[in-house]
Formats: structure tokens, C-alpha cells, sequence
């Protein structure tokens, strides 16, 4: 089954590598590069508190191809932060990889028929910090590549509701430490775990009033097989406000819920490993930024 996702997925480069005459004006590409700071200096200050500098960039891309009834969308999403307090050494505040591509036929003027490609891992070596010798993640540790067949509403431009009731996800851990371990879900010793279950994807794309951007997905997976009432969930919130053309202030959240991945409590100065649970990240930050 495998193999016949894998071909559906390189249907569309078929497509496009018999059609190079086609006019550019079936392309759209665009994206938004962004980087932030903020840092706060402390010096003889009586009420408490510790100096710090931080920094976060990302850059959100894309290529989409429309005419007739193909669609084909494309998006590359990655960032990466780093947080430096007074003496304690710098640690990672975030580190995202993620690149997608939905092919579909219309079948009516709001049905497609699609198949999706979902890649995600991350650039760098993750810790429970202050622990920085004993990686509790890396690249492609985890890594999760998502294949899925089914049908795409799209009840306008702004709207994306994907519903795949056959879909294929694989979670890598390419570490031999990790997967020892059983981390992500793998039963210890092997690299590669494989899930078939059901998907939905949402998505929203919107300026909510002027120079304000407005982009949001929530991913749902069900394993039909392994306590498929344990559902996985992946939730990334954008929003994007312009100040002048360099200058914007950037909110980003990031929800995680995985019944197979164990989290980790600091008890006491001691890594204490527990069992699945709600992961949020949150960044705001004022800084560089560059549409185009």
C-alpha cells in the first residue's frame, strides 16, 4: 500500500515535468521571513532578576499551481531560537522542519480528491536542560512523514478541510540511544515505526483586518489499530502584525498532543520520565520582517 502512496505522491512532479510550456501564471509563490529579538540587561538591580538576550528567526515559503482541475500546494516551514540567561549556557527555544505538498483534482467547485505529503523533524540536538551531554532528540529523532489519501472541502480561498480515512504515518528515530530507549513511540532497538489510521488536516489562511495575518492548522490521527480513541493532535497558530514593511510583531503557538511520546518532570533535580501529555510552546516577539 505503501508503494501506491508513494506513486501518488510523485504523480504531481510527472505533471509538471511534462508541462514546462505552461504559463507561470498558473504558479503563485510567496512566503515571510522573520527575525526576532528581545534582551533585557540587569545591573545592581535591587528587585531581582537575571540579564538575557534571545532570538528567534523563521521562514514560512510557498509555490502553489492551479489550472483546470489540478491543484498542487506546496509550503516549506522552519525556524529555529536561542536563549542566553546571564552565566547559564545558550539553550534552543525552538527548532522546526516541516514541508508539505497536497495534490488534488476538483471534482465539484469545492471537492478535491487529494493525496497529502506531511514531512516534519528538526535542525539540532534538543536536552533537558541543564543537562547538555544526554540528547533527548535530534535530526530525524524524531522525524514523522505523513502519506494520506482522500478529500479536500474547500469552501473558499481562506478554508482547507482535508479528510483522509487512509492514511500512512511513520515515525523515525534515527539515533541508536533513542531507539534503544523506545523513544517516540518505537519499540526499543528498531528505527521505524508505521501507523495506519485516519487524518483530518484544518487549515485557515486570513488577514483579519489590516496588516494583520492570520494562519492556523490543526492535524487529527487516528491509529485504527493501536487505541484508536487516542487521537494525536498537532496544532500551529501564526499571527502576523505589520508594523511598517520591516517591522512586525509575531505571535506563535504550537500544540502537541501524541499518546506515544513520554514526557519529561523535573523532580527535584531529577529527570523524571511520565507518560503522555499536553505539550505547548508560545513565542511573541517584535523584530525584522520580510513578505514576498
Amino acid at each position: 500500500m505503501k508503494k501506491y502512496l508513494m506513486l501518488l505522491m510523485l504523480l504531481p512532479v510527472t505533471l509538471y515535468s511534462t508541462e514546462k510550456a505552461d504559463s507561470l501564471k498558473s504558479w503563485n509563490f510567496g512566503g515571510l521571513a522573520s527575525f526576532n529579538m528581545s534582551q533585557v540587561s540587569l545591573t545592581n538591580w535591587s528587585a531581582g532578576g537575571r540579564s538575557s538576550s534571545s532570538g528567534v528567526a523563521f521562514i514560512n515559503v510557498f509555490e502553489n499551481y492551479k489550472k483546470d482541475n489540478i491543484s498542487w500546494e506546496n509550503s516549506l516551514n522552519m525556524g529555529y531560537g536561542l536563549l542566553k540567561e546571564q552565566d547559564n549556557a545558550v539553550v534552543k527555544s525552538n527548532d522546526k522542519f516541516e514541508l508539505n505538498s497536497k495534490f488534488g483534482l476538483k471534482k465539484t467547485e469545492k471537492l478535491y480528491l487529494s493525496s497529502l505529503f506531511n514531512f516534519k523533524t528538526q535542525f539540532a540536538p534538543g536536552y533537558f536542560y541543564p543537562n547538555t551531554i544526554d540528547p533527548i532528540s535530534r535530526f530525524m529523532a524524531p522525524g514523522y512523514l505523513t502519506l494520506a489519501l482522500g478529500i479536500d472541502y474547500k469552501p473558499n480561498k481562506m478554508i482547507s478541510i482535508f479528510i483522509s480515512p487512509l492514511t500512512d504515518k511513520t515515525t523515525f528515530v534515527c539515533d541508536t540511544t533513542l531507539s534503544n530507549a523506545g523513544a517516540f513511540g518505537v519499540t526499543p532497538g528498531e528505527k521505524v515505526r508505521c501507523e495506519i489510521g485516519s487524518y483530518v488536516k484544518m487549515e485557515i489562511k486570513a488577514e483579519i483586518m489590516k496588516n494583520v495575518n492570520l494562519s492556523t492548522q490543526v492535524n487529527f490521527f487516528s491509529n485504527y489499530i493501536d487505541h484508536p480513541e487516542n487521537i494525536d493532535i498537532n496544532w500551529d497558530f501564526l499571527l502576523n502584525m505589520k508594523i511598517n514593511n520591516f517591522l512586525s510583531a509575531n505571535l506563535i503557538t504550537n500544540m502537541i498532543y501524541d499518546d506515544n511520546i513520554k514526557t519529561v518532570k523535573d523532580n527535584n533535580g531529577v529527570n523524571e520520565m511520565r507518560g503522555a501529555r499536553i505539550q505547548f510552546k508560545e513565542m511573541f516577539g517584535l523584530g525584522l520582517n520580510f513578505k514576498f
